[in-house]
């Protein structure tokens, strides 16, 4: 099983745009929003708010994420 990221860990994942990196700001363990967007996090499904360089936010589950 992989191992969750954690706050501070830089990240990369796959967007729109191609691949994406930032870094690893909150582990969302209950329902949050980023900006209007929904995020449907809960203990047992949580997710993870990633922030870009940029300053742009979104939400990914941990399978989504790759370290480094």
């Amino acid at each position: 099983m992989k191992k969750d990221p954690k706050v501070g860990d830089k990240v990369s994942w796959s967007s729109s745009g191609g691949e994406a990196h930032g870094k690893v700001v909150k582990k969302a363990t209950s329902p949050t929003k980023i900006k209007t967007h929904k995020v449907a996090a809960s203990k047992e499904n949580p997710e993870f708010i990633v922030e870009t360089d940029e300053g742009k936010r979104a939400a990914h589950k941990s399978s989504t994420l790759k370290k480094g």
